[in-house]
């Protein structure tokens, strides 16, 4: 077989193999009869064939595969490249990247050059799964439908503002009484009503589902078709935008709405766990622009995620470059507790790393526990991998693995070419040999045994509470002073009850009541059995005679139709339904702060007892003020959790001694009466979860959705910009772009725009959620003759520069030095002002002035977002001077040409005297070099050192030519 592989100049031709009689050829490492290579850890490996395989002597040389092999010797010393087998994009952050690349296209056309040559390299996978809201819920509207659009786009939005804005009849559900009622038409009974939902939202394709009542099969429940037919309309034109660029760009391929999230599809779909191309096989590897990207690492599949910017370098063909990690090997031990949830042990796992301090190393599991967990078990530790901090958490493909791929759509061909494949080049393995085991930097060991089910809050992911001791903890939180825990309430308001009327029934709040639980899709839904275990507990709950409260704001959004499909196959999504977790859709929502406004009455109830409110959630981030303004408090926990606290209608009780409500008869119900026990979730799984469900989301990614299909989109080389749009608009990265690369250039003069402490997260920095009406966006989008309504959401609106830029620092949690309370505030220093940071920023840069950001310690934590850089650098921004980085966001900053200052040891603003009213002048000498010591000095006379993060010589060039874009698009020219 022929190879178009370039073999025979390679300087590793000699390590050649092949397999099944030669048809199928591959690098070996193990030929290089090199006693390290069987030492080390499997991760660093999969980093080793990639340099290996794509050695071209510029961008991978034959040292970096040296440096590889003496890994033990070189971590944390050395540089290594990594060329990932593909690149992986949601829409939110992808977006950017894609419109980047269009703009990059205008530019190098500008210049004479073909812009047809501007396409990925690297295969991209983008998936629309982010601009999903929750624009209805199951017991009432929830909000008024909000088609979005910008002035004179209205044309291009669909139905007219008056029909899609009207409220949609339910059918049958009435608000305020008993949840799951069924009636005809919720069964299907009734005929359809063609006028009510536009024809194409109509013939969406889901899976079927069966009423509890009648057993009737039902396409789609009325609320989940309402929620597709809003996002489809109010993001028209981002789709036709995604079209054009799966017909523009090779190598690009985009995943419809309606098909799941990101993380789903990535795990269902577009896992390969090994590439085959040319006849040449090498293993599957992945970078993302989204921090979940990890999760992939549960299948054998290295993977991590990075800013858009660094996954745009490598969409182009630039490789990763990366501190030759640490390998921290976590042995696991011990038996799991029949009553341990996969979120327990999650959660467990991640409290022993974090405390473990492993930040930006990699993990690789092994010891005999790892067998005890299955494949979507593995899959949801790695995904908790951000909130430890650690690059990437790594599983080794093993039997149970195997065993994982035979339930998917793999072929028997595909499974022996794998099994035969890596235990060629020695990537599989037997966690019970402990001969196996690599030399790792250093073994954290963990028991099993000790995992007890657990909540993680009120307002961090690390904060780990046992469920026994939830009472007692949200007590003392009441106690506490204003700080990560405690809300600081005095004794004589602790036990305030507030009356309110909801649907013409009167209920009470008070703290700890809970108003929002959200099983959803980021954390737990890749995970069938807790999934089940959730369905089990509310069927068992509805026998009981257990309803929730209709006040609290319920919703259930699967990762994908998967979910959906082994929920219903199971017989367990009607009893969720009858609770009030009925499937609103599919993508991110309550998570990422997509939800409707809880129920008018219910915030003022809020607010008059100044409560602190519940929100219970089965996802990975839980910020205060993120799921909503009003609601202090939120928990993450297992989605079997989240029915349970909603059952109860608290956090405040103990499930051993409190039942969780009392049956129509009288009876009382404690959740042991109802907790389904681990034997009969597994066999409901080995019941419910079978290979038809990964095919059914093979047929979703084909069909697509008749929207999608029959969407216009142009037919060009370069994007026709519609400069009416408030949703895509070129950016200004590459204006004034020249050939040849400026010389560095001094920062003189700088003011201080944002003067900042500790813990300053993405959160704060980027926009994100619902666009405030009295923001710096809010204004201008009211001056493109917009209204409120249809403001959307900052993630909708990624594609346009000017929206985010007046977005980034809008936080209501933003904790700035010069104002001293929360604020999206600052102060414009020459005048004295307090201005919106955007104005701020503006003024600033019509006077000629460039600004400087200071900041505490670990600033850019949180979610991989590129706007986190891209926003500063349009704001002017040119330094950021802090105690210390987020590696990941330190990387951005520098891939945006913005440079990251770290203080000395034991220095910082306060130990300087810095009051931020200064000015700043950066001198920088005509060669930079890494790790370089500048000197800064004040307006004040003062002079003090910092040490300049360009960790290698590649992180100085970028900076020399004004960030990553310029210098790819200086490629071209």
């Amino acid at each position: 077989m022929a190879l178009a592989f370039p073999v025979k100049d390679h300087p590793y031709r000699h390590l050649f193999d092949t397999l099944q009689d030669g048809r199928i050829h591959f690098f070996n490492p193990q030929k290089l009869n090199d006693p390290r290579y069987d030492k080390l850890p499997v991760s660093i490996r999969v980093l080793l064939e990639a340099a290996i395989r794509n050695c071209d002597g510029f961008y991978t040389k034959e040292e970096d595969v040296q440096n590889l092999l003496d890994w033990e010797q070189q971590q944390n010393k050395t540089e290594v490249p990594f060329s990932p087998a593909r690149v992986l994009l949601q829409d939110f952050t992808g977006i950017p990247a894609m419109v980047d690349l269009a703009a990059m296209r205008d530019a190098v056309a500008k210049h004479g050059t073909d812009p047809g040559l501007v396409n990925p390299k690297c295969p991209t996978d983008l998936i629309v799964d982010h601009s999903f809201q929750i624009d209805f819920s199951k017991c009432a509207i929830q909000n008024t439908p909000n088609p979005g659009g910008g002035a004179g786009s209205h044309q291009s939005q669909g139905p007219s503002r008056s029909t899609s804005s009207r409220p949609l009849s339910r059918g049958g559900s009435q608000c305020g009484g008993q949840r799951g009622s069924c009636s005809k038409a919720a069964c299907g009974d009734l005929p359809a009503s063609p006028g009510r939902l536009p024809a194409s939202v109509q013939q969406i394709e889901n899976t079927p589902l069966l009423c509890p009542f009648h057993f009737q099969p039902v396409s789609e429940t009325e609320t989940a078709l309402k929620n597709q037919e809003m996002e489809l309309i109010r993001n028209k034109e981002r789709l036709q935008f995604f079209k054009w660029c799966s017909k523009a760009f090779k190598n690009v391929n985009v995943v419809p709405p309606d098909v799941g999230t990101v993380h789903q599809v990535n795990l269902e779909y577009l896992s390969r766990v090994i590439q085959v191309s040319d006849g040449l096989v090498y293993p599957d590897s992945v970078v993302g622009t989204d921090s979940h990207t990890t999760m992939i690492n549960g299948l054998g599949i290295l993977g991590w995620g990075l800013g858009g910017i660094e996954s745009e370098a490598v969409m182009l063909g630039q490789p990763v470059s990366l501190t030759l990690p640490p390998v921290v090997g976590c042995k696991l031990v011990g038996s799991i507790n029949p009553l341990t949830t996969s979120i327990d042990i999650v959660l467990g796992i991640t409290k022993h790393l974090r405390q473990a301090g492993i930040a930006g190393k990699f993990v690789e599991f092994f010891g005999p526990g790892v067998s005890q967990l299955s494949a979507p078990d593995r899959t949801t530790i790695a995904n908790m991998c951000p909130e430890y901090n650690a690059t990437v958490s790594f599983f080794p493909i093993d039997q149970v693995t195997l065993k994982h791929f035979r339930k998917t759509n793999f072929t028997q061909d595909k499974l022996e070419l794998l099994e035969s494949y890596m235990k060629a080049v020695k990537l599989f393995r037997s966690y019970e040999d402990p001969s196996e085991d690599p030399q790792f930097s250093e073994v954290i060991e963990i028991n099993l045994s000790s995992m007890v089910p657990c909540v993680s809050g009120p307002k961090r992911p690390q904060d780990r509470v046992a469920v026994n001791r939830m009472k007692e903890d949200f007590q003392n939180c009441l106690d506490e002073k204003v700080g990560f825990k405690g809300f600081h309430i005095s004794k004589e308001k602790q036990k305030i009850q507030i009356p309110f009327l909801h649907c013409g029934q009167e209920y009470h709040l008070v703290h700890g009541s809970v108003v929002i639980a959200a099983i959803i899709s980021c954390t737990n839904n890749c995970n069938p059995s807790v999934m089940l275990a959730a369905g089990l507990l509310a069927k068992k709950a509805v026998e009981a005679g257990l309803v929730v409260k209709p006040y609290i704001q319920t919703s259930l959004a699967p990762g994908s139709g998967m979910v959906t499909h082994y929920l219903s196959t199971s017989g367990v999504l009607p009893y969720l339904s009858q609770l009030g977790f009925e499937v609103i859709g599919y993508g991110c929502a309550t998570c990422v702060g997509n939800m409707a406004p809880l129920p008018e009455a219910v915030v003022e109830a809020i607010k008059q007892g100044n409560l602190v409110a519940c929100g219970v959630l089965s996802g990975n981030r839980h910020f205060e003020g993120r799921l909503c303004d009003c609601v202090r408090a939120n928990y993450l926990a297992s989605p079997p959790l989240v029915v349970a606290y909603a059952l109860a209608g608290t956090v405040a009780i103990d499930f051993e001694k409190e039942p969780l409500g009392v049956t129509p008869g009288g009876k009382e119900v404690y959740l042991c009466d109802i907790w389904p026990s681990r034997e009969e979730v597994q066999q409901t799984e080995e019941d419910a979860v079978i290979s038809s469900i990964f095919r059914d989301v093979k047929g979703r990614m084909g069909k697509g959705n008749t929207f999608w299909n029959n969407l216009d989109s142009a037919d060009s080389a370069v994007f026709p910009w519609d400069h009416k749009s408030t949703y895509i608009r070129p950016p200004s990265f590459f204006s004034k772009l020249s050939k040849d690369v400026p010389p560095p250039q001094s920062i003189e003069n700088a003011h201080v725009l944002l003067f900042l402490g500790d813990n300053v997260t993405t959160d704060h920095i980027s926009p994100a959620g619902s666009i405030a009406r009295v923001s710096a966006a809010a204004k201008y989008l009211l001056s493109k003759r917009l209204t409120p309504r249809e403001f959307n959401s900052y993630g909708s609106r990624r594609g346009n520069d000017a929206v985010m830029t007046r977005g980034t620092f809008a936080s209501t949690k933003l904790q700035n030095r010069f104002i001293g309370k929360p604020g999206p505030k600052t102060l414009h220093i020459p005048s004295g002002q307090t201005l919106d940071v955007f104005e701020a920023a503006e003024r600033y840069q019509r006077e000629g002035i460039p600004l400087i950001i200071l900041a505490g310690k670990d600033y850019g934590s949180g979610n991989s977002r590129d706007w986190v850089a891209k926003g500063p650098y349009l704001l002017g921004v040119r330094a950021v001077i802090a105690e210390s980085f987020e590696k990941l966001h330190k990387n951005q900053l520098v891939g945006m040409g913005i440079m990251p200052l770290q203080f000395l040891p034991e220095q910082n603003a306060d130990s300087l005297e810095l009051t931020g009213k200064e000015r700043f002048t950066i001198t920088l000498p005509d060669s930079l070099s890494p790790r370089q010591q500048l000197t800064i000095k004040t307006s004040h006379g003062k002079s003090f050192l910092v040490t300049a993060l360009f960790d290698t010589e590649r992180d100085v060039l970028l900076f020399q030519h004004g960030g990553h874009l310029r210098y790819v698009a200086r490629t071209f020219l």
